[in-house]
């Protein structure tokens, strides 16, 4: 792979270890609707605007309107405090290093602007980013590859020539449907799930199939 114009990460689970919260989210609201929470049902909610993932479910939850659904999802959150954010392995270096090396940069993620803006800065990487499209500013959210399209109209780039990085199946086919190169990480969900992407990793800091990325990680 030749190094690219421009890169965009997703955030959960990509660039920060978070997704055991909305795991705990999630089971506490099926189950609080009589409803296991299987694997199935978890990879169809993970990297995915909650809103997006109860429209697909509307046929669990009869005679409620989505509207509920999710003041129900945002309540239960609320009381999942979050603690002890653990960045990704690598993430915080890879991403400087990029900006450091003059790598234009953008994030999409399926979190709120204010949530977005809080993990990053935490991380101590929020100026590095050039654009953040969050679920906010999608009418549709992933696996549609309209905020990888907007992140890539923001930066003023192809998505020919952008790289992205997810850790989803949704993410994966966002990337790939906005005819961007994908980078999985399998952090969430195992690799065999991440199949469509181009390249999987397990981490961040496991490059040695990103040759590129490799060499801008270790400079300096």
């Amino acid at each position: 792979m030749t190094p690219p114009a421009g890169v965009v990460f997703d955030l959960d689970g990509t660039l920060v270890l978070t997704e055991g919260r909305m795991a705990t989210v999630w089971r506490s609201f099926f189950e609080a609707n009589g409803i296991a929470f299987d694997d199935d049902l978890a990879h169809h909610v993970t990297g995915r605007r909650g809103q997006d993932s109860l429209v697909e479910l509307q046929h669990l939850f009869p005679d409620r309107p989505i509207a509920e659904l999710v003041r129900q999802v945002n309540d239960i959150e609320v009381g999942v405090p979050l603690t002890d954010v653990q960045p990704v392995a690598g993430a915080v270096h890879l991403v400087r290093r990029l900006a450091a090396a003059g790598m234009p940069l953008g994030l999409v993620t399926s979190a709120g602007r204010d949530y977005a803006a809080g993990l990053l800065r935490e991380l101590g990487v929020d100026e590095a980013f050039t654009t953040v499209v969050t679920g906010e500013d999608v009418s549709r959210g992933k696996p549609d590859p309209e905020g990888y399209l907007a992140a890539c109209k923001s930066l003023g780039l192809d998505p020919a020539q952008v790289v992205g990085f997810e850790d989803s199946r949704a993410g994966v086919a966002a990337v790939k449907a906005a005819g961007m190169t994908c980078v999985a990480v399998a952090t969430t969900q195992p690799a065999r799930l991440l199949t469509e992407a181009d390249i999987v990793i397990a981490d961040l800091e496991d490059l040695d199939a990103v040759d590129w990325l490799r060499a801008l990680a270790e400079r300096g």
